[in-house]
């Protein structure tokens, strides 16, 4: 992690954020007293995504089991589960009005299904207090359990993220090491195989030292998995313990891996320096109601 840190260019200034939605999606936040990845892994698109009055719900606690090279989110042991969680997360989704909701979590390693119940429990809750609203659930690798993962899909979430994060090459000194790159294809896989009603998600950071070969080989992976959707952004580094950023990809060259990826017959691609795998999600909103039939409300 040595040598100088590159100049962040003009392009990535974010805005201070500030406004009544963003406000209002804080305080029933803190009301509830909930984690978002927002807050928790320093997200720069808290401003946009808060003042249009969305939010990605963090579940399971705050401390991670996991220590990935990129992530701002704490690693440690964590506390026990709140089982008045999976309750209080469907109250402030309906509190919040959402049409489109991302439920995601820390790695919780230390329980015997990696918390796998607990998300499903939350997503059975939401489905049950908020029927108009679509819901994303954001899974760990659950260390490739198949169990696990199907436990969290028949809870009924209408899309299940899992992000691959970066390209193989670049997978062990990106990621913990309990994570794999062929182990997250196979999440995703096994998702679609088993629950093909369910649309499947995952996304990239660049910006760490991959080709542009190499983004090409993971997407083609991706879609070899059955992958719906797929977002790509720029890795930025939240603190000097974390990985250096390699390169700051220019707003036209992630235009340019935006319609090559889009050849590929994904139903979406969201490709942009600020883009994350959950940010303005609910763009996908459209799709996955059109798929279903569904007609939720704004």
């Amino acid at each position: 992690m040595s040598g100088p840190a590159l100049v962040r260019p003009r392009w990535l200034k974010t805005r201070i954020p500030s406004g009544e939605a963003y406000a209002n999606v804080r305080r029933i936040i803190k009301s509830h007293r909930l984690h978002t990845v927002c807050q928790e892994a320093s997200c720069p698109n808290v401003a946009e995504c808060w003042g249009a009055g969305t939010a990605t719900i963090m579940i399971m606690g705050d401390i991670c089991t996991r220590g990935c090279g990129f992530c701002d989110v704490n690693t440690g042991r964590p506390g026990s589960l709140d089982l008045r969680e999976p309750s209080a997360v469907a109250v402030a989704i309906r509190d919040l009005g959402l049409r489109y909701a991302v439920i995601t979590s820390v790695c919780r390693d230390d329980l015997p299904d990696s918390g796998a119940g607990h998300f499903a429990e939350t997503i059975r809750h939401i489905r049950h207090r908020c029927p108009n609203t679509i819901v994303e659930s954001l899974i760990p690798d659950f260390a490739g359990d198949h169990t696990l993962i199907d436990a969290v899909a028949d809870a009924g979430p209408h899309v299940v993220g899992h992000n691959i994060e970066t390209v193989r090459r670049l997978t062990r000194q990106v990621r913990d090491r309990r994570a794999g790159y062929s182990q997250s294809l196979q999440v995703l896989r096994h998702t679609k195989e088993g629950h093909p009603g369910i649309f499947t998600k995952s996304s990239m950071m660049l910006g760490l030292g991959e080709s542009t070969d190499e983004i090409l080989e993971a997407a083609i992976d991706l879609r070899e998995s059955m992958v719906d959707f797929v977002a790509l952004g720029q890795y930025m580094q939240p603190s000097t313990r974390h990985l250096p950023v390699k390169e700051y990809i220019h707003p036209e060259r992630f235009d340019q891996i935006k319609h090559m990826l889009s050849d590929l017959g994904f139903l979406h691609v969201n490709a942009g320096p600020f883009v994350r795998s959950s940010f303005r999600a609910s763009d996908i909103a459209d799709i996955v109601s059109d798929h279903r039939g569904m007609r939720p409300t704004t």
